[in-house]
Formats: structure tokens, sequence, C-alpha cells
């Protein structure tokens, strides 16, 4: 049988015989092959040689004929190999890759979810003339360009703007943002999809906070940093949506001197407020604090709060006007945090080192204002309630 023939002589070819062999001569095998499975054997075996660098042009010539054969064979399991093989090789001629994201769709969805030989023009003809299934692939692809996602919006059907809008690989520009709140301005729940993006421009933020659900708004302001008056304004107002915590606001935002200024104006910059900020390690807008409240600027407020002595943090904190009730509570929160290291920025990381900052705090001083220390508590249960329940182990038990 020539496909099993061809199998067993590449599972004897050492990569350097490969490069020798690798001719019009494999076409012809795979050519002749009258048996499907082992053909697609084959083809598998042959594209997986054919994906390794350090073929020759020569070389690289006959293995495109070989793939260009593949992609032609009457057989949809010789093809499928092919395309499931070489999905996100580069060295998919872009030709091949085309001629496959037209086949059927178990040969086209896995080359048009990850070729990176399909371009922009190539994704934006399969969006307008495509499935839904072929829409849906090109939204989950690890990064999808400004033009296509543009595209999406326009003219996807609606689970496949969906996917995209959810894509943290999806570029969003602000054309793109305005499209999808023009499209979907009557349906909140595709627009509450932006919520699961890891991060928002404050005015996609803005606009949202107007449109989605309670409980949206709630995962919304959790996760993602408000403009710093619109905090303020949810903050202070009863209005029917989720409060907006001031102290994580103050982590999220990339903006911490804004922040602080508009606290400052709206007179929400309280020392409890600052004091669980600091239990929070939230230490760049303690900085910020200090800075605005003493009148000086962020690096000098830096470098006094940061001095290896203790003269420096009583000096910005004497000048900051705060009461000198919560000044042991600043001096052991500032000491704990420089006893700790974080280590890395994910979300099991910034649990660990809060709760090793809570508990260092708890352990070598016992005078902060009972509140800040409550609240400082139940926030980090809440965090690992969060974290629990986001772990395959506790989704498991949510779905149970």
């Amino acid at each position: 049988m020539p496909g099993i023939l061809v199998v067993w002589e590449f599972e004897a070819m050492s990569v350097k015989a490969l490069r020798a062999r690798l001719t019009r001569e494999d076409v012809a095998r795979l050519a002749s092959a009258q048996d499907d499975e082992g053909r697609a054997l084959a083809a598998r075996k042959i594209c997986a040689r054919i994906s390794m660098p350090g073929l020759t042009q020569s070389e690289r010539t006959a293995a495109n004929a070989i793939l260009e054969v593949l992609a032609s064979d009457a057989a949809d399991i010789v093809r499928r190999a092919l395309s499931v093989t070489l999905a996100r090789s580069p060295n998919l001629p872009r030709d091949v890759a085309r001629k496959l994201a037209a086949d059927i769709d178990s040969i086209a969805v896995p080359v048009i979810a990850g070729s990176p030989s399909l371009t922009e023009e190539d994704l934006t003809e399969i969006i307008r003339s495509g499935t839904v299934i072929r829409q849906l692939a090109i939204a989950g692809r690890a990064e999808v360009p400004g033009s296509v996602v543009r595209e999406l919006v326009l003219r996807g059907a609606d689970p496949a703007v969906q996917r995209v809008i959810a894509n943290d690989g999806a570029y969003f520009d602000a054309g793109s943002y305005a499209l999808t709140f023009e499209r979907y301005h009557d349906q909140p729940a595709m627009l509450e999809q932006f919520v699961e993006r890891a991060s928002l421009p404050m005015e996609v933020t803005e606009k949202l906070i107007n449109v989605i659900s309670e409980t949206a708004v709630e995962r919304l302001v959790s996760r993602h940093a408000l403009p710093p008056q619109l905090a303020v304004e949810l903050a202070e107002t009863t209005r029917e949506r989720a409060t907006v915590d001031l102290v994580e606001q103050a982590g999220l935002s990339p903006d911490p001197r804004r922040f602080v200024q508009q606290l400052q104006m709206n007179g929400r910059l309280t020392p409890s407020l600052i004091l669980r900020a600091l239990f929070r390690g939230h230490m760049s807008f303690f900085e910020h604090c200090m800075a605005e409240l003493a009148g000086i600027p962020h690096a000098k407020a830096w470098l006094l709060i940061h001095d290896a002595g203790p003269l420096g943090l009583d000096a910005v904190f004497e000048r900051s006007g705060l009461p000198r009730r919560i000044l042991p509570a600043v001096r052991a929160s500032v000491s704990a945090y420089h006893s700790l290291e974080l280590g890395g920025q994910g979300p099991g990381d910034v649990l660990k080192f809060r709760a090793a900052l809570t508990q260092r705090i708890f352990t070598q001083f016992q005078g902060a204002p009972e509140a800040d220390l409550e609240y400082c508590m139940s926030r980090l249960e809440a965090d690992m309630r969060a974290a629990n329940e986001a772990s395959p182990a506790g989704a498991a038990r949510q779905a149970g």
C-alpha cells in the first residue's frame, strides 16, 4: 500500500535524510495511493516534517507542491489531516490556506481559526460570504486585527460579534466601539460582553454604566477603572446601581493622581479611605494621597515614604494634615509592604500578597481602627471566594 509505505519511509528518515528526499516523488506516491486512511496518515507525517524549520528554497518548493496535492485530494480525511496539522503553521502557503478555508466546515474551520497565512483581506472576505461557524472561528482567533473586528461588528452574526467583543486578542479601536454601541444600543446583554475584557477605555466604561444591567455593573466596577468623577458620583448616589467601592477603584485607576484629586475635590479623601487602600496594598494611590495632601510632587512624596528610616514618612505625614492617631497604623502598613514582595501580577499572586500583607499588619500592629481592619478582612474573604469560584473546581461545584 503506497500510503503506508510513505509512512514507513518517513518514520525511518532523519531530518537530514528528509531534506534530501523531499521531492516531487512524494507527490506521486500520495497521488497514486488508493487507501484513504493510509494516505491521511502519510499526509500527517509529511505535514509534520514540512512544518519544521530549515528547508532550502528548492525543498520548500517541493513541499508546497505536496501541500497543493493534499489540498486537492478527493478524500475529506486527507484534506482534514492537512488542515489540522498545519492550521497554525506559518509554512502553510497562502493559496493553500485559502483553498482549505473554502472547503467544508470540518476542514475550513481549523485553518480559519488559526492560520497566520490568511491575511486581513482573506478574513474579511470570509466574514462577508461565510457562515456563522466561520465567523465564530475568526472572532475567536488569538489576534483579530482592527479592520477584521470592524467587519465583524458591521456584518457578523450576533454569536460571532458576542465572541469578538469578549476576546482580549481582538483589537477594538474607537470606531469599532462606537459601531458596536450603535448596532446593539437596544441589546444590553450583548454590550455586557465588554465587561469580560481585561481592560477598557474609560469612555467605554462610562457608556456601559448607563446601559447594562445592575449585575453587570457590579462586575464592571470590580474589574475596570471608572472615570474618577463617575466613580465618586456613583459612590455618592443611591441610584439603582451597584455601590462603588472607592478603595478598589483606587487600585484599578491607571491615573492615581487624577483619581486622588477628584476625591479631594469632592471631599471623599478621608483618613479611613486612605488607610483602607494602604491595607489593600495600593501603595501608588497612598503615595499620591500624601503628595496631594502635603502639597508636594509625587517624586518627593515617594522618597519620603520609602526612606530607609522613619523620619521621611513621619515628615510627609505631618505635613499632610492627617490625624496622628492613624500614624502608627500607616507606619506598620508601610513596613509590612516593604517586607513583602509582589512576585507576579496574576490574580493569584495579588491575592497571596494581600493575604500576607493583612496577616503582617494584624500580627505586628493591633492599634488600627477596628472598622478599617474589618473592611480589610471582608474584602480579603470576598477575593478568596471569587478566586475559588473562578477555579475549575469552583466552576464545577456551581454547575452541579
